[in-house]
């Protein structure tokens, strides 16, 4: 069929045609009913030419779904443990390698020992003078009481205090030997829990004070690890509500934050006792095993707390659900291959589904794709996914 812009031939022979056989009519008239006649057969020529939209479908599922809180956090090292001198001396050795991987007890750096172990056999030796003093303290009592009547009263009580002080000047010896032990240990700087070590802070060779606030290193403790995440306040009833209800901690993913990677699993630690007025917003803290090393302190994650678990609910694909001013809605396909617009009730999203309301009719087959060139009565055909 020949066709001039757009129109049939035998079209436009019959509008000319009639305009023909209507020669009383005014030209103004006979063009504005050719301009209508034009329109309406363009109108049948689209109508008759307007293809199918392609479009996929899904029905409803029963399933068991997961009742979840996303909130965007950041992970914490579990204990984390600045070293520092406890004694004033000049840094003789680093014992450990920046990143190095090191357990509770492990050297990590030498102070000079010699002014303390001086001061530990100065304490020493007073130690043993004060033993020899107490020893010849004790025999010249042994001898005043053997004398009897020879020797005074106050002679005896004389000697028996000088005994009583010597024996408290060893005591006090004791304590001094135990106080100049202590800090020779001091000159050991050892690892007090398992970690990984960080950037060194200072270099071999120089003097550490103990009120230095920059320390040696920091010593992270990363398995097991924490991760401390935010949830709108709102939702802190439902928290407590799951907390009072499950039998153990409840269960804690994390999850990349610029995608749906798992980065580890966990459990709720603990909820913050206040909420944040600034923000509207509660503290959360998990703790994750982080058996592979994939949490790192500082690094900015997004937390799922798993509430419950819904059984046997009917689902929908979340792109089905569509929104209007009336509600949630679905397109349905029909038997004769037509759409139709049907209300829905959604109880709740999931990440991939929609939890609807009871009593929607399982069979009917709901539009998951193609929504946008769609409206009601328009024609659908299926394609695969």
């Amino acid at each position: 069929m020949i066709e001039i812009a757009g129109f049939p031939l035998p079209a436009l022979t019959l509008a000319r045609r009639t305009l023909v056989g209507f020669r009383g009519w005014s030209r103004p008239l006979g063009r504005l009913f050719l301009l209508l006649t034009f329109a309406g057969i363009a109108g049948s020529t689209a109508s008759a030419q307007q293809a199918p939209v392609a479009v996929q479908v899904a029905s409803v599922t029963t399933a068991d779904v997961p009742v979840t809180l996303q909130g965007i956090g950041a992970v914490q090292a579990f204990n984390s443990v600045t070293i520092r001198a406890q004694v004033d001396g000049v840094l003789q050795q680093i014992a450990f390698t920046e990143g190095q991987t090191v357990r509770a007890g492990d050297v990590l750096a030498q102070i000079d020992p010699r002014p303390f172990q001086a001061a530990l056999d100065q304490a020493k030796a007073k130690l043993a003078q004060d033993e020899a003093q107490l020893q010849n303290a004790r025999i010249d009592l042994q001898r005043y009481e053997g004398l009897g009547t020879f020797a005074s009263r106050q002679q005896v009580a004389t000697q028996q205090t000088l005994v009583a002080q010597l024996q408290a000047t060893i005591q006090g010896d004791h304590a001094m030997i135990e106080s100049a032990q202590t800090q020779l240990s001091y000159t050991t700087i050892t690892a007090p829990m398992d970690g990984i070590t960080g950037i060194r802070l200072v270099d071999q060779g120089n003097l550490l004070r103990a009120t230095d606030a920059t320390g040696i290193v920091v010593l992270n403790q990363v398995r097991p690890i924490s991760v401390i995440f935010t949830l709108p306040a709102e939702t802190l009833p439902d928290i407590r509500q799951a907390t009072a209800a499950a039998t153990g901690p409840l269960a804690v993913t994390v999850l990349e934050r610029q995608g749906q990677r798992t980065l580890g699993e966990g459990t709720l630690a603990l909820v913050d006792n206040q909420i944040d007025q600034a923000t509207g917003s509660v503290r959360l803290k998990a703790t994750m095993p982080n058996e592979d090393g994939a949490l790192w302190p500082g690094l900015f994650v997004n937390a799922r707390l798993l509430l419950r678990v819904e059984r046997g609910v009917p689902t929908l694909p979340s792109t089905a659900i569509q929104r209007g001013p009336d509600g949630t809605w679905v397109y349905v396909l029909q038997s004769d291959g037509t759409v139709a617009v049907q209300p829905v009730t959604v109880r709740r999203f999931d990440a991939a589904r929609a939890i609807i309301a009871p009593g929607f009719d399982p069979a009917a087959r709901v539009v998951t794709s193609g929504q946008f060139r769609l409206s009601p009565g328009a024609r659908a055909q299926v394609t695969a996914p």
